[in-house]
């Protein structure tokens, strides 16, 4: 891999962060003090917190920004611990769309949304028009990006190191804690998944290899929603904790189903031939069945939070 792809690399890594933060942005400012309002009024009840942290989630692509800005509420009083659990809940299965996405090949139409945000941002003199193509903008620039980081990973077909690496991903242990440090380096889980799914779209990865580096993608994940707790309160702490010890749970229930059953087979039958599809998809089963679990004994987790951190 010449210097000039590791820069390609580097700089599609960074379109795309940015285009994420863009666009996430631009959705706030559009919401103001509405989704605020949002999550203080759904979030009572379990189903509704759940199904919130989905939809803001699927919005904003990013479940790290969801977490700490329901630390920021949990901190200031506005939302009890109990409520932002559940919204961390449906956060976990909101982040998901990114990959579905991505496997439906959005990305042709990245360059004229991108074109279309810039127009909107630069030439409107209303703000609401300024927002949405920020928004739209930055959802062209994110697909820009990983279009870019794609067309960088290319030449790790001919790279024999890069090749007998992979090899040691077979171990689940080994893979889950690739994925933890590759997403608490780059503190993003939809951005990891894009790059798995260009190595696998290249046939480099297998969906076997890649469904335990895609457990400890959300892991790895939690680290921003660790760091942005530090400085707050104990409750913040304990969300940020619940955050961890949930995809915790997820990664050993699931990597035990995949290796006592057919699990990743199945799968890979619901979408045959289509790689990208096949991760996305075990992205979305990861985590709605994580999720669906700890709905059941989120009393029993939540308890289980207080003896370890108590208030």
């Amino acid at each position: 891999m010449k210097i000039q792809d590791m820069l390609g690399m580097i700089g599609g890594l960074s379109l795309f962060l940015f285009g994420m933060n863009m666009m996430s942005g631009g959705l706030e400012k559009i919401a103001g003090n509405h989704l605020e309002m949002i999550l203080k009024k759904l979030t009572y009840n379990k189903w509704k917190a759940v199904f919130t942290g989905i939809v803001v989630t699927a919005l904003i692509h990013s479940s790290s920004a969801m977490t700490v800005m329901l630390i920021g509420f949990v901190n200031s009083g506005l939302m009890p611990l109990e409520n932002a659990i559940w919204v961390v809940m449906g956060a976990n299965i909101g982040t998901t769309i990114t990959g579905q996405m991505l496997a439906l090949d959005v990305g042709t139409l990245s360059p004229l949304l991108a074109f279309i945000g810039v127009i909107m941002f630069v030439f409107f003199k209303k703000e609401k028009m300024n927002y949405t193509g920020e928004t739209i903008g930055g959802f062209g620039i994110l697909f820009m990006g990983l279009e870019i980081m794609s067309v960088s990973l290319m030449p790790l077909k001919d790279s024999s190191f890069f090749l007998s690496l992979l090899q040691w991903l077979s171990y689940p242990i080994l893979g889950i804690f690739v994925g933890i440090i590759f997403t608490a380096i780059i503190q993003s889980s939809s951005a990891s998944i894009g790059i798995l799914q260009s190595l696998a779209k290249m046939n480099l990865i297998s969906l076997e290899k890649a469904t335990y580096i895609i457990f400890g993608f959300d892991i790895g994940t939690c680290i921003t929603a660790f760091l942005a707790s530090l400085s707050g309160s104990r409750s913040g702490k304990q969300l940020a904790l619940f955050h961890l010890l949930l995809n915790i749970f997820g990664a050993i229930l699931f990597t035990l189903i995949c290796l006592c059953t057919p699990f990743i087979e199945w799968v890979s039958m619901l979408t045959p031939h289509l790689m990208m599809t096949q991760i996305a998809n075990m992205h979305t089963i990861f985590n709605v069945g994580t999720t669906v679990i700890a709905l059941f004994f989120d009393r029993y987790l939540i308890q289980f939070i207080y003896k370890i951190l108590p208030s």
